[in-house]
């Protein structure tokens, strides 16, 4: 199966039923990309599919062939992507479990909605289990990156 990841084209030898997630962690080393339930309702999974968030646990690796897949590895190699710098500068990692999917949510909310209100926040995050409850600061550091993201396009 042929698969784009991260703007690298990929073969694996998988079944095409093997779930995503299985294929990103045990086939190709890229253990960003967390397994939390299996069904598909916590998020630890997220990653982007053509630049939509879909969770990987359930989905088979065989509805990503010809789809530009995005795991929090390719977001970029030193956390530098505007939303890391700010889920660092905001201090929203605790157990830090659920962030790669947080994070891979948040970025894609900002690419659609570059100026998020609470609401929107709240709307498109809470699907994201974070069991250490750092929601708060999820807000904040997701206000930052969208206002710094803001201030980079009018440079």
């Amino acid at each position: 199966m042929k698969l784009k990841i991260n703007g690298e084209d990929r073969e694996v030898a998988v079944n095409p039923e093997t779930p995503m997630l299985w294929v990103l962690r045990d086939v190709l080393g890229m253990t960003g990309t967390k397994f939390g339930c299996g069904m598909a309702q916590c998020g630890s999974c997220t990653v982007h599919m053509d630049g939509k968030p879909v969770r990987t646990c359930v989905l088979p690796a065989s509805m990503f062939e010809g789809k530009a897949v995005t795991t929090i590895e390719g977001l970029s190699t030193d956390r530098s992507h505007p939303v890391q710098k700010a889920w660092i500068a905001e201090e929203v990692p605790q157990c830090g479990y659920c962030q790669s999917g947080q994070i891979m949510t948040a970025v894609a909310l900002i690419a659609k909605i570059p100026e998020p209100t609470d609401e929107d926040i709240d709307r498109e995050m809470s699907p994201i289990l974070c069991r250490c409850g750092t929601y708060q600061r999820i807000k904040r550091a997701i206000h930052r990156a969208a206002r710094e993201m803001k201030e980079a396009k009018s440079e």
